[in-house]
């Protein structure tokens, strides 16, 4: 039978004998194939003009090479492609090359880091990534953390492992307060723990688009006065439309004082800790009790990549454990998949280690400073007689035309974004207070000064 399978012309996995040339060609002509989509980003835009993919499912028989890879270029030529320096809508980097690797490696692996016996070296990797990551924060000994697929489950882990700690997991009159400027996420989570809408409390913000610490007091009051039990604070390090950060040290205060569970979406910012750079407002972080970072937002590990750091790992054992009584445990390893929502889970953390590894902590700095370059830059050459401008400490900037009417925004911004994407660029429109904004995201490592003067002048009304 084994004869059989080797001998056969159709080859469907790896082989053990050491001889994978058709999977080496594959490969290599994969490779050729994607580098190619790159290279032609520059006359093919950020956004394909035409929605000519056909989703073709399986026939009978299985499809030649030549009509999967056909189909695979058209997959591509049909794509997002944010190499290309006018991909500016979006938190969406170009990759990393060695995060790209990573992803292969992963892939081929196939190992599952719901459990240790699965993965052995991935686990004790994301194991030692997450506590890297937790002490750079400023977390002490007993901090740690999981990978998940995206900030909106590393936010659910998070919000599970408070309310469990805050002994309120079926309490209906637990609620979370957010900013009114966090991340759409806050209401999926509600939603699937099984909250109303109003276990949701958005306390207003400032002029600077950060949390207001005085109306966070009253909302606080207010919910004692009612009953309510806070099982989470959250506070946004970086919010979408402008990238706000909120006052972390007065909050991390209040929450110390009435000893409630703090959770920092830094999903957008939170990279930034891990390095020195002066950023406003990012400091006190290593307060909290829990803290989402994406790399992928903005230093380009490829997608997923996003991490759930605790100050005390024991907080996600107690919240999610079950004992995997099908799996043969190691007592001294935690299983992966006893950490948080997620069971099976790919060796995606390759990729984060790999681009990590690449670049070191001065290439993440330069990733990072680069882009709050092109984000000043870009402030200081727009009209601030023609705009009105929301930005923050980091990289994105939300604008519109003075004096512009809410009825008026939608047309306006829609007529822009599509004027802007037949000339290569791609901004966002964001509906922010009421108004239809355009949004421009500086995450994008290509993008240069020319092409940012180039937008500039695309941009006058």
């Amino acid at each position: 039978m084994a004869e059989d399978l080797i001998n056969n012309k159709d080859i469907y996995f790896p082989s053990y004998l050491g001889t994978n040339d058709k999977l080496i060609s594959l490969l290599n002509r994969a490779s050729q194939t994607l580098c190619e989509w790159f290279s032609k980003a520059d006359k093919n835009g950020p956004l394909p003009f035409d929605e000519s993919f056909k989703c073709i499912m399986p026939a009978e028989d299985g499809n030649s090479e030549e009509e999967l890879f056909c189909e695979i270029e058209s997959l591509l030529n049909n794509s997002f492609n944010p190499v290309h320096p006018g991909s500016l809508a979006h938190l969406d980097p170009p990759p990393l090359i060695f995060s790209i690797l990573g992803d292969l490696i992963a892939a081929g692996l196939n190992n599952n880091l719901l459990a240790y016996e699965l993965s052995p070296s991935v686990t004790l990797l994301e194991e030692s990534l997450c506590k890297w990551f937790a002490k750079k924060i400023g977390f002490n000994d007993f901090s740690g953390g999981i990978a998940a697929s995206g900030g909106t489950l590393s936010n659910l882990n998070a919000l599970i492992a408070a309310r469990n700690n805050a002994g309120l997991g079926s309490n209906p009159n637990s609620v979370l307060l957010v900013s009114e400027d966090a991340h759409s996420s806050f209401i999926k989570c509600i939603r699937v723990m099984g909250l109303d809408s109003t276990n949701l409390v958005r306390i207003k913000t400032d002029n600077k688009g950060r949390m207001d610490i005085n109306y966070l007091k009253k909302s606080l009051e207010k919910c004692s006065f009612e009953n309510k039990k806070i099982f989470a604070i959250v506070a946004t390090l970086g919010t979408t439309v402008r990238g706000a950060i909120d006052p972390i040290k007065e909050i991390s205060e209040i929450c110390k004082q009435r000893k409630i569970w703090l959770h920092i979406d830094g999903s957008i910012g939170g990279i930034f800790a891990i390095t020195s750079i002066p950023i406003e407002g990012l400091n006190n972080i290593n307060q909290a009790n829990s803290i989402t970072i994406n790399p992928q937002k903005i230093i380009g590990v490829t997608k997923t990549s996003s991490l759930l750091l605790v100050s005390n790992i024991s907080t996600l054992e107690n919240s999610f454990n079950t004992g995997l009584p099908y799996i043969s445990s190691n007592k001294k390893i935690i299983n992966r998949g006893e950490i948080g929502i997620q069971g099976s889970r790919p060796a995606e953390v390759i990729k984060l280690w790999l681009g990590l590894r690449f670049l070191g902590l001065k290439g993440i700095e330069n990733v990072l400073k680069s882009s709050i370059k092109r984000k000043d830059f870009f402030i200081k050459n727009i009209s601030k007689n023609k705009f009105d401008i929301y930005s923050g400490p980091l990289h994105i900037v939300s604008f519109l035309p003075k004096k512009l009417e809410p009825k008026d925004s939608d047309a306006w911004t829609q007529t822009k974004v599509n004027e802007l994407i037949n000339n290569n660029f791609m901004l966002s429109r964001p509906k922010f207070k009421g108004k239809y904004f355009l949004r421009v995201v500086m995450g994008n490592y290509n993008t240069k000064e020319s092409h940012i003067k180039e937008l500039l002048r695309l941009l006058d009304p």
